[in-house]
């Protein structure tokens, strides 16, 4: 049977380690703990966040202990990693808030009532540390020379490094020494861009505890066009459906380039190897299927079961959507031949039947149905022909849509290209 550590490796989670050698073994020889840290900055997590909770999922399912840390309190200092200017400083307030919801959205890929997988927030220790004892028994290990030739550092001295994001990497270091003594830790896993806080922290633990400890970063993930993984032109891609509903995951997914399918794939499901590989012989429609699995089993993680079919059926009503026979990608559960396909998770507005047999300017619902960010980007749009009632191009900015444009259970279809869709609901 393969290693953990060869499978994280093929399916792309391993960028930088410690030691191979060492790793491979730890996570080999028994039960290893193992955390990864996520600063609230936000009300919630986004796809960019996905593959170190995915590494860490995988890591919990093979039987080891997982440690997500809130922080709640290096949310309040910020982390230069990356930045090219200081963080926006949140209240107390703000980060409690956006901890709370990055509770929930991580008990979707570890189950918390295990024993196994345990959700911490440093605002628990960091924020109770007596300052003066803190440099004296922690700052003492920490060269300020080595610190400053930190990429994470070194990036920002040209633009300015606030004194209170120098104090970063120690306040990081420190959270590894924390879980070491009190939960056994001896893994952290991050992104890239944490690698020299990181090694920071196994370096306190050494000294402090005499203990060889370990960590591991994943790569940060760009497309095969090269841009930032998990931004489209709304923005992020969040993992709360309330700012992007399940819909809006799925269509993100199934719109992915096809020389990322397989890489994603690997990433972003549980689906076995052997059926990934299947992507390397697999062409034009058959590769449009894939991106269909991918976008299934990934908003399936994010969002449950019925969320993902819901979605699925959707998205098959929209666009049409060939059977899938049972042998392609058998471990996924995304339904098969023959399932019924409905318009519910497309994004619905709601007209009165007076206003709807009055007439309204197409521009008007392109705009008030958010298929465009303004009259005038809905007024273009539909001058070139790029907007739709039902399958007919629709002739003019100014067109009137009515009743007559309902299909045969009342709604009004618009669409936007050939991806954005939108249900007009009479009431």
């Amino acid at each position: 049977m393969e290693d953990l550590f060869t499978t994280l490796k093929k399916r792309g989670f391993v960028e930088q380690v410690t030691d191979e050698g060492l790793v491979r073994e730890l996570l080999t020889r028994g039960i290893v703990t193992c955390y990864i840290g996520f600063d609230p900055t936000a009300a919630s997590l986004h796809v960019g966040h996905l593959i170190p909770i995915m590494g860490l999922a995988h890591i919990y399912l093979s039987g080891h202990r997982a440690i997500a840390l809130v922080g709640g309190g290096t949310g309040l200092i910020g982390d230069p990693s990356g930045k090219t200017e200081m963080r926006q400083v949140l209240t107390r307030q703000q980060i409690d808030s956006n901890a709370e919801a990055m509770k929930i959205q991580f008990s979707r890929y570890l189950d918390f009532s295990t024993g196994r997988a345990l959700l911490m927030n440093n605002a628990d220790w960091l924020t109770r540390l007596n300052y003066i004892e803190f440099l004296r028994d922690i700052g003492r290990h920490f060269s300020v020379n080595k610190m400053l030739a930190a990429e994470s550092y070194r990036n920002r001295l040209e633009k300015g490094l606030n004194f209170i994001e120098f104090n970063y990497m120690l306040l990081q270091a420190y959270d590894f020494l924390h879980l070491h003594r009190t939960e056994g830790c001896l893994m952290q896993l991050g992104g890239n861009d944490q690698w020299g806080n990181m090694l920071a922290g196994v370096d306190l633990i050494r000294r402090e505890e005499g203990v060889m400890a370990h960590c591991l970063t994943f790569p940060l993930l760009t497309t095969a066009a090269g841009h930032k993984m998990g931004k489209t032109e709304k923005g992020a891609v969040w993992l709360d459906a309330s700012l992007t509903s399940p819909y809006e995951y799925y269509q993100f997914w199934v719109n992915t380039d096809d020389a990322d399918v397989e890489r994603f794939l690997a990433l972003f499901t549980f689906l076995p190897l052997d059926e990934i590989r299947q992507i390397q012989n697999l062409r034009d429609q058959e590769l449009n299927l894939a991106k269909t699995i991918l976008a299934y089993e990934a908003t399936r993680i994010t969002h449950g079961v019925e969320a993902a079919q819901a979605a699925w059926r959707s998205s098959a009503a929209a666009f049409g959507s060939r059977d899938l026979p049972n042998n392609f990608f058998p471990s996924s559960s995304i339904p098969r031949a023959g399932a019924a396909a409905d318009v519910t998770a497309l994004p619905v507005i709601v007209k009165s039947r007076e206003e709807l047999q009055r007439g309204i300017p197409a521009c008007e619902l392109f705009f008030t149905g958010g298929l465009c960010s303004s009259k005038g980007e809905a007024r273009r749009l539909l001058s070139q022909g790029g907007g739709y009632v039902g399958e007919r191009p629709i002739a003019s900015f100014d067109e009137l849509i009515c009743l007559k444009n309902a299909d045969d259970d009342g709604r009004i279809r618009l669409r936007k290209g050939k991806k954005k869709y939108l249900i007009i609901q009479a009431k």
